[in-house]
């Protein structure tokens, strides 16, 4: 029986190509494009599921509320850690964690001959043995318990230990020193395996937090202060079995009041610490990952969205199927009603055709893997490096995928099958299986499938070209200030030297002499940067004290002339290597209370129980996204923070080489002076395009998504044009002799299908602008959309349709009446 099945499946393959090529092209395409988005979301909900007792461990955060501002931030001040390792009860494991920047490491040979230099390694932090109680790691030498317990200690991960010593096993490389930024000696006592799965935890080096503590560096983080809190200096704690967050979360509150600083007027506390879960950590943008280690953070609302896309095609495909088979079935009618003559169940039926439907889908989902890696490719920018072909060889791939054969095979089957076992074997015998309202002509289930299929394509349209508008104008916007022809360099800052580093004022005088440049200037980060340095910062106007939460930045003039900055009060600032006065903002001028920006000049700030006076007022620009609405700002002048180089180049001639010519100078000219470190440079533009990085990958990932749903919807609606014209064959005829002429013959077959595409659009467009009304709400600058993007996709989509009906319907209109009326 089924040797038979498959037998007639095969036939009916063979017979109907054009039709079973569309429906299981349509099919494949709709599980492959389903496979790579599972893959993706699939990946970014495994971080760190993988942990042991995952839903025991918390990262302490902080919540910083001002009167106009609310603050979140992943760290914590460095004292709470010890405080609440002796003061609370129901924590298993404490650990603090300190990342760094890059740091300069050499291997020490013990005196025998000069140390082994490397470049500046990354992914290095100060932590303590409970590190590794909290975080689960395969040890290949030393121990968890013995490791980090005193100063000057390091274990590594097994790559990092591979590059340091790459002729030992991991035993012997216990007792080896390494040096780092030529001060600091550590001892490996140490090596673990490197974590294989997704984790925001990629640190290579473990230095014990100790060496902190008995080095100068305990002046540089502040140990002992309550005060500051920094994202660089973070902490986890492990909950003991049947201890609560919130009991935790109670005693913090408690912590920091007795030890935090107190003033004259007792003010409450503006800082809350909250213990924010492991598996929160990749996704919650409101607390940062971390920045040394090369994590990045998923937004679970696009995850989300993306299943709901690979939906939208899946169901496009089921949906092919569906139309296509039902709309089939009056060629099947006759083989039906002869094995029900010769008395086939109608259960049998079903199960012959389910049969057959669970056969194309097997066929469409090995063709989808073959289309998997094309898939990949396209949407690389999307897709995490991790995730790549390889990445289908998992056994809860392969599940997904037999599930999806089967799923998608009830649901393109079930109804086709239901139909042509209803069919009755007298009328079929007689061929009056296409009259009256025989379920293959004019279905209601058809063109109720086939408007379904143009909402979601056209829904798809809308919101791509809405956020593609949106994103032009954020990237295009006038921000207050230049962005062109710029670049940056952030030169090194040696955190493990007490010395002051002379060499950027030397390289600033160097690039000057540089004829391709046309200014240079010391600060700290561009206008506009993901970094972040705020302070707060006090204000009396008389009546009250204003406090606010202030941006701050540093920047010698030259900056201003670089990034064309306009001034409207008072003056720029002056050359200084402390910090004397500041030029804010707009915006913080009106927080002050100052109307007109005049009467902001020469007005004294409070910072850290100092006065400053106000120099000047800057017109406001943009220091992040349009995401953020403008805040107040404040720069000062002080040299000695500002490590930041700011290069204006002279514009391009006819000679493109001229950038690339700068280039190469100032990089010969900063390896000369910083030889250990590796030169990089960024263009102003290009950071603030990384702003919008998301945005522009779920754009192009839209896009092939639309792309995908019109040439699936374009299949159906090829095929059901080849049935229409292939069951109204007689009917083209009958009009042709009776003189109709093509032009009316293609009105008379498309206009059915143009109206069921406009009702797809009459119910696609309030849906697609509800979704993009959302979607603009997270952008406090906006591009005005207006109706012109939906007339667009209107227009294109009853273009593209016309187009897919035209061919068809011109060949039908264009065939011998003769043969036409010969047809049976």
């Amino acid at each position: 029986m089924l040797k038979n099945y498959i037998t007639i499946a095969l036939r009916n393959f063979w017979n109907h190509k054009i039709f079973s090529l569309i429906n299981i092209s349509g099919l494949a395409i709709g599980i492959s494009a389903s496979l790579v988005i599972y893959l993706i979301v699939q990946y970014e909900f495994s971080f760190e599921q993988f942990q042991k007792d995952k839903d025991r461990i918390f990262r302490v955060v902080s919540k910083i509320e001002f009167p106009d501002l609310l603050i979140h931030n992943s760290g914590v001040p460095l004292p709470t850690g010890n405080a609440i390792r002796k003061e609370i009860d129901g924590l298993e494991a404490v650990s603090n964690i300190t990342t760094n920047y890059e740091i300069k490491v050499a291997i020490s040979n013990n005196g025998n001959s000069s140390p082994k230099l490397f470049k500046r390694q990354e992914h290095i932090i100060f932590t303590d043995a409970d590190y590794f109680n909290i975080f689960q790691y395969e040890w290949l030498a030393g121990s968890a318990g013995q490791a980090l317990n005193e100063p000057f200690q390091v274990v590594l991960t097994e790559s990092r230990a591979s590059t340091y010593f790459p002729n030992y096993q991991p035993g012997e490389m216990i007792g080896k020193t390494i040096v780092y930024e030529d001060s600091i000696l550590a001892k490996v006592t140490g090596v673990v395996k490197d974590i294989s799965k997704a984790t925001a935890f990629n640190f290579k080096e473990f230095i014990s937090k100790t060496t902190i503590e008995n080095t100068f560096l305990k002046s540089r983080w502040d140990l002992n202060e309550w005060g500051s809190i920094n994202s660089s200096t973070q902490l986890f704690v492990k909950l003991s079995k049947n201890t609560l967050p919130i009991n935790i979360e109670t005693k913090l509150v408690s912590i920091r009041e007795k030890y935090r600083e107190k003033n004259e007027k007792n003010e409450g506390d503006d800082t809350k610490h909250f213990l924010q879960p492991l598996t929160d950590i990749h996704f919650n943008s409101d607390y940062s990952s971390f920045d040394e280690s090369g994590a990045r953070q998923a937004n679970k609302t696009i995850l989300w969205s993306l299943l709901a896309v690979a939906l939208f095609i899946l169901i496009l495909a089921c949906i092919n199927f569906i139309n296509l088979t039902t709309a089939q079935a009056s060629q099947r009618a006759k083989e039906i009603g002869i094995r029900k003559t010769l008395g086939v169940s109608k259960s049998e039926l079903i199960t012959q055709y389910l049969g057959e439907t669970l056969l194309f889908t097997i066929i469409a989902t090995v063709l989808s893997i073959t289309l998997c890696p094309i898939l990949l490719n396209v949407f690389r920018d999307f897709i995490p490096p991790q995730v790549t072909f390889q990445s289908i060889n998992q056994p809860h791939v392969w599940i997904f995928l037999v599930s999806l054969a089967i799923l998608v095979s009830l649901l393109s089957g079930f109804y086709p099958a239901l139909v042509l076992s209803k069919f009755k074997p007298i009328a079929v015998l007689k061929n009056q299986s296409n009259e009256g309202n025989s379920p293959t002509r004019k279905s209601w289930l058809r063109q109720t499938l086939t408007v379904s299929q143009f909402v979601i394509t056209q829904v798809l349209l809308i919101c791509t070209l809405a956020l593609s508008k949106q994103i032009h104008y954020s990237l295009n916007k006038e921000l207050g200030y230049k962005k062109d022809a710029i670049v940056f360099i952030n030169t090194e800052r040696d955190i493990f030297s007490n010395e002051k580093d002379e060499r950027r004022f030397i390289l600033l005088d160097k690039l000057k002499s540089i004829p391709e440049i046309e200014q240079v200037s010391l600060g700290s980060t561009p206008p506009a940067s993901v970094n972040t340095n705020s302070t707060t910062m006090k204000f009396n106007n008389g009546k009250t004290i204003v406090e606010t939460n202030v941006e701050t930045k540093f920047a010698e003039p030259n900056y201003f002339k670089i990034y064309n900055m306009k001034l409207v009060a008072g003056d720029f600032l002056k050359s200084s290597d402390t910090t004397k006065e500041f030029l804010i903002n707009q915006t913080y001028a009106k927080a002050l209370g100052f109307t007109d920006p005049h009467d902001a000049v020469g007005k004294l700030l409070e910072r850290s129980h100092k006065l400053f006076p106000i120099a000047g007022v800057i017109a406001d620009f943009h220091t992040k996204s349009t995401h953020e609405a403008i805040k107040p700002l404040a720069f000062s002048s002080n040299l000695s923070n500002s490590y930041a180089l700011h290069i204006a180049l002279i514009p391009k001639t006819a000679n493109a080489d001229t950038w690339k010519r700068a280039l190469t100078k100032i990089e010969n000219e900063y390896k000369t002076l910083y030889p250990e470190d590796v030169f990089k440079f960024k263009f102003f533009d290009e950071s603030i395009a990384a702003f919008y990085n998301t945005e522009q990958n779920i754009i192009k990932l839209l896009k092939w998504s639309s792309g995908i749903c019109i040439f699936i919807s374009c299949l159906g609606l090829l095929g059901l044009v080849i049935f229409t014209t292939h069951v109204r064959t007689k009917e083209i005829g009958v009009r042709k002799v009776l003189g109709a002429s093509i032009s009316q013959i293609l009105q008379l077959i498309s206009k059915d299908f143009i109206k069921l595409i406009i009702l797809a659009f009459i119910i696609a467009a309030p849906l697609a602008w509800s979704g993009v009304n959302r979607w603009m709400q997270g952008f406090e600058y906006r591009a005005h959309l207006g109706w012109l993007i939906y007339f667009m996709v209107a227009f294109g989509a009853v273009s593209i349709a016309l187009i897919t009906i035209g061919f068809q319907a011109i060949k039908a209109a264009n065939a011998n009446p003769v043969k036409s009326l010969r047809t049976e």
